[in-house]
């Protein structure tokens, strides 16, 4: 079924109230698939969510020869009995970036590794120029002609490699090719994001030896082979922060389980900014009660521990309501600000300058068709159409696919009103809201 004709449609104005678990992280069930291809034999990963995202990454692991299935709800196995070809499918490639991921294990695997420039989100170019240069210091020759790469060394040698920005892809990329790379490599001003130590810990558990991981240096002493596992991944930081922010716009009171409350300290620092009532359970869950009206505050996204990128829209819908002006500012990614135009259709008040956006918060927001741009761009939305009045009609809701699992039913479990429809149902939710005389 087509989902590009799927729409939400979020009535506003009901407080969220209740419980809500969140998946295993998207971003870290991504690499550790890839990571299945350093090894022959069976591999079981836990906790991975059902998300298209992971749907590809899993038939880009077919395509290579592997034998991949679903056997519980939050369970993938992972079968590897050699390679059958190290071009990793043009088609898959294109769709999702993190499927170049499988590039550090094909070239230190076969010794050859090919593919197309990356797809994905549409939120900035995001090149992969830090990945090849790793390559390239480890021994292989690059070469790029007509949107394809072919990466090819005999085996990697260990080497130190220094990164000119801490890319979290290339970070994780370059780890897994020295895991099978003759020597010590070093990787110089790595990426510090959770998702890469857990990457690290699933490559220790296949015997790999990595130190460092969640620091600016990570040394990895590279093996002759290494051994399939059973791993379960790290849960979602940026789900969790969705929904967290998503009772704090809606002046609710939820209780988000399956969270590491070290992973996302920099939303907590900023939701408590705002005016929220948050509270921690070391054993991994976050209650968060929400103001009548949150306050404006200042955003800066940076590289992990500051505040991830990927909450960049969420916060802004939150601040577009907010009592006094915030600034928002981006420094990972050059386009993220495709949303602004979306929100203004609500009637947000928001001016961007560069890569800063001034926000200055108005009482409330006003229903309206808008387009979710990209996958957080989608969550943003419906998080702003819980303040607002009317009903919001989300289009390109396909996007929030690749992300989040069963958005809209875990929303309606702690309150909200939304569903998800196809293009001749939207009458019918109108007319039944109407029936029911929604209070807005």
């Amino acid at each position: 079924m087509d989902k590009a004709f799927d729409r939400l449609l979020v009535r506003g104005g009901n407080t969220l109230r209740g419980v809500v678990r969140m998946e295993g992280a998207k971003n870290a069930a991504l690499p550790v698939l890839a990571a299945c291809l350093l090894a022959d034999g069976e591999s079981r990963i836990l906790g991975v969510p059902e998300l298209d995202d992971v749907g590809t990454m899993c038939s880009v692991l077919r395509r290579l020869g592997g034998a991949v299935s679903r056997t519980a709800a939050d369970e993938v196995v992972v079968r590897f009995d050699g390679i059958r070809t190290s071009e990793a499918p043009q088609d898959l490639v294109r769709k999702m970036r993190a499927s170049v991921l499988v590039m550090g294990p094909l070239l230190a695997r076969t010794g050859l590794a090919r593919a197309c420039l990356p797809g994905g989100c549409a939120i900035g170019a995001r090149p992969i120029d830090l990945h090849l240069k790793g390559f390239a210091l480890m021994g292989a020759a690059v070469t790029c002609d007509r949107g394809f790469v072919e990466v090819s060394a005999p085996r990697l040698k260990g080497t130190r490699i220094y990164l000119d920005y801490p890319s979290v892809g290339a970070t994780e990329n370059l780890m897994m090719a020295a895991s099978l790379a003759e020597g010590f490599t070093c990787i110089d001003n790595a990426a510090e994001e959770p998702e890469v130590v857990d990457l690290a810990n699933f490559l220790c558990c296949m015997g790999a030896r990595v130190t460092g991981a969640g620091t600016k240096m990570i040394r990895i002493e590279g093996c002759d082979s290494l051994r399939p596992t059973t791993y379960s991944i790290i849960p979602d930081r940026i789900e969790a922060g969705t929904f967290m922010t998503a009772a704090a716009i809606a002046g609710g009171d939820v209780l988000v389980q399956n969270v590491v409350v070290e992973h996302v300290k920099p939303i907590i620092a900023k939701l408590l900014d705002a005016g929220c009532e948050v509270s921690e359970d070391p054993e991994g869950s976050i209650r968060v009660v929400g103001p009548d009206r949150p306050r404006a505050t200042d955003v800066r996204t940076l590289p992990y521990p500051g505040f991830p990128t990927d909450m960049q829209p969420q916060m802004m819908a939150l601040l577009s309501v907010a009592g006094g002006v915030s600034m928002v500012t981006e420094t990972v990614f050059e386009n993220r600000f495709m949303h602004v135009d979306e929100f203004k259709r609500m009637g947000a008040n928001i001016h961007v300058d560069g890569r800063t956006a001034v926000v200055r918060g108005v009482d409330h927001l006003t229903g309206a068709v808008v387009r979710a741009t990209d996958l957080r761009a989608g969550a943003a939305l419906l998080i702003a159409g819980l303040r607002s009045h009317g009903t919001t009609e989300i289009l390109g809701v396909q996007h929030l696919d690749r992300g989040y699992s069963d958005f809209a039913g875990k929303m309606r479990s702690i309150g909200a009103e939304v569903v998800r429809a196809r293009e001749a149902a939207t009458e019918a939710f109108l007319e039944s809201a109407a029936t029911r005389r929604l209070d807005l």
